[in-house]
């Protein structure tokens, strides 16, 4: 059998996945929305263990560790978390847990009692401290319970 590499280039070529000045611009800076989990797993019971199971991934994709304090993420009814003191490392990924618990590099808490993110639809954007909205994601009840972002 032989494969010809044109065939083979314009094959792979027809594969790539080109993003638009939009979907760039959301990653300015560097950080971004990554995997959301806004329906946590099992019975919507408010434990603490329920509560925490719904969180937002922010991820860092750049060589620099990034200053969130002053950051925010909001849900369309605008609970808001707010950054405290915190640098998120190189390529690092921070998971912000709705429900209480003790903060790490990995994990933050917002210290809630109830839950934030909406099952049926609801979209989480990441807000510099200046006010300027650097990353939004959406969803709707058919991403059952898990939206990746980017």
């Amino acid at each position: 059998m032989r494969i010809h590499v044109a065939a083979l280039a314009a094959a792979a070529a027809s594969l790539l996945v080109v993003a638009t000045p939009a979907q760039a611009a959301a990653h300015q800076g560097g950080l971004h929305l990554g995997k959301i989990q806004y329906n946590s797993p099992g019975s919507d019971n408010r434990s603490n263990t329920s509560l925490n199971a719904e969180w937002v991934e922010i991820h860092n994709n750049t060589g620099s560790a990034i200053q969130l304090s002053g950051y925010k993420l909001k849900d369309n009814a605008n609970h808001t978390y707010t950054f405290g003191t915190y640098r998120i490392g190189a390529y690092k990924t921070v998971r912000v847990h709705t429900g209480k618990g003790t903060n790490t590099a990995a994990d933050r808490y917002w210290g809630r009692g109830s839950y934030v993110w909406n099952n049926t639809s609801d979209k989480a954007r990441l807000i510099k401290p200046s006010g300027t909205q650097l990353d939004s994601c959406s969803w709707t009840t058919s991403n059952n319970g898990t939206k990746y972002c980017h």
